[in-house]
Parts: C-alpha cells; structure tokens; sequence
C-alpha cells in the first residue's frame, strides 16, 4: 500500500512538473480589459494565465526562431516575421506604421488589395492616451482596448471615429504638430508619468481639428483606466534579450504592456521576441 501511494505520489509530481513546462513560439499577450488586466501566453496548444505566474520562478530558454507567418525555422527579421514574409505580407505593409499611406478605400493595391479593405475599410479610432507621456494614436474601433494596454496606457480618451484607416491617419499627421506619436518604454514601465487635465487636452486638439474633420467628434467623452497587475515597479531597466543570454530565470513581479517584469530589475518584451522559440518552465512553489 505504501508502495502504491509513492508510484502515485510520484506520477502526480511528473504531471505536474509536465504541467509548469511550455515549449512554442512566442507571439504578442493575449489581453482582457479587467481590473487588474488579464493576460495569457498561447505557446503551440497551451494558454498559460501570466497572471497567476506573478510571485513565481520563470525560466525562459532560447531555442531558435520561427517565422510566426510561413511558420519556417528563419531568422527573424522584424514583427515576428522572416525576411521574406516581411516585405511580402499584406499584415506588414507600410500602412501599419503609417496609416495615412492606406489605399484600399481608393481601390489600389499594395500587397493584397482584399485583405487591405477588410483591414482599412472599417471604423477606425484616433485617440490620445497617458503612457510615459500624452500621446496621439490611431487603431481599429474593435481593437481600442487592446492597443491601450499592449502600450501600458495609464489612461485614455477617444477624440475621433473615423470610417477609414486613411482619414484616421489623415488626422494623426495632422495632430503629431501638437502632440507626441512616442512612448518612453522605461519611463512607462517605471510609472513615470506626467499629470494631465483630460478636459484641458481635449479641448486643444478639438480646437486644432479642421473643420471638415468637426462631423468625426466622439461625443461620449470618457476616460478610460487600466490597472496593470505589478507588485514592483522596476527601479532601472534592464532588458532581457533572449537570442544573446539564451537562458534567464528570475521571480515575475508584474507585467504590464506587452512586458514581463522580474524582481531584479529585469523587464522582457513579449512583443519585441515574437517569433522567437522558447522553453518556459514555472515553478510551482
């Protein structure tokens, strides 16, 4: 009987240890807008809950890369994407970055003019939010939320609904003449903000818009806050990267944007390694 118990006590602590052991490659936190902000990391067919890794030893190991959109072992050469699929996919087009160059709302093409219309061609929001910094941007309607917390925004306004990528980037151009497009990672990650008036910094770029752009007003004018799930903020920075250490274990303190923050000042960015093959064991105790 005593034999029994140890094979099963045995077997239960192999599982377990199964269970705390991920291996796949990295892509971008899936998020959900709650208080604290929710996330979770998809590696092959597994979800882990990063929340509930707070407090615990993270391993990370670096195992090679992988192209996250022809899913070949290449080096990576920019958003997760090798080479080839970077200047070939429709998803990296330069119209990411600079939403003013969309096309597809004039029927012309840049890489793939069907999956450019399902992406531009629809309702589009220009906002300003609080990070290290009062900032302007430019995202999806459906994706608001998760553009705010992939950039570790404080708090966040919406200014402008608009029916298209371009218009949107229209006016961003537009308001980069007032207000910052950038975003300090250390600063945000050290809560280093600056206070602001909502009302006030509304009502300067309101009053900057062009009149053509008045009919495009949010009027349900709200602010939007995140609580980020951090025990301890990050006194300096040191940023892990992966490809140069190839290993790195320390105590998760915290995560906020698309970053994980160690009790040793250590922050890695999930974003920044995407593509990138990893082993990630956590400790259970």
């Amino acid at each position: 009987m005593v034999l029994a118990l140890e094979s099963v006590y045995l077997i239960f602590q192999k599982y377990k240890s199964l269970l705390s052991m991920f291996n796949g490659v990295l892509k971008k936190m899936i998020t959900e807008f709650s208080d604290p902000i929710r996330y979770f990391l998809e590696l092959n067919n597994d979800f882990i809950e990063m929340n509930q890794c707070i407090d615990h030893q993270i391993s990370i190991k670096y195992e090679g890369q992988e192209c996250v959109n022809c899913n070949k072992e290449r080096p990576i050469f920019g958003m997760g994407y090798c080479k080839k699929c970077f200047f070939e996919s429709p998803a990296t087009g330069d119209w990411i970055i600079r939403p003013e160059l969309s096309n597809a709302h004039k029927g012309i093409e840049d890489r793939d003019l069907e999956y450019e219309k399902k992406m531009q061609i629809q309702p589009h929001i220009v906002y300003l939010s609080l990070t290290s910094q009062l900032k302007i941007g430019v995202t999806k309607k459906n994706g608001l939320y998760t553009r705010w917390i992939d950039q570790g925004a404080y708090e966040a306004i919406k200014l402008l609904e608009l029916p298209n990528r371009y218009l949107a980037g229209v006016a961003e151009v537009h308001f980069k003449k007032i207000f910052s497009d950038r975003t300090s990672s250390n600063k945000m990650l050290q809560n280093n903000f600056e206070n602001i008036d909502w009302d006030i910094e509304r009502e300067r770029a309101l009053n900057y818009l062009p009149s053509n752009y008045k009919k495009y007003i949010v009027e349900d004018f709200k602010t939007t806050r995140f609580n980020f799930p951090v025990l301890k903020i990050p006194t300096k920075v040191r940023r892990l990267k992966l490809e140069k250490e190839n290993f790195y274990k320390g105590l998760l303190k915290g995560i906020k944007g698309q970053y994980l923050i160690f009790e040793d000042n250590t922050v890695f960015g999930v974003r920044a390694h995407e593509g990138t093959k990893v082993e990630i064991k956590i400790d259970q105790d």
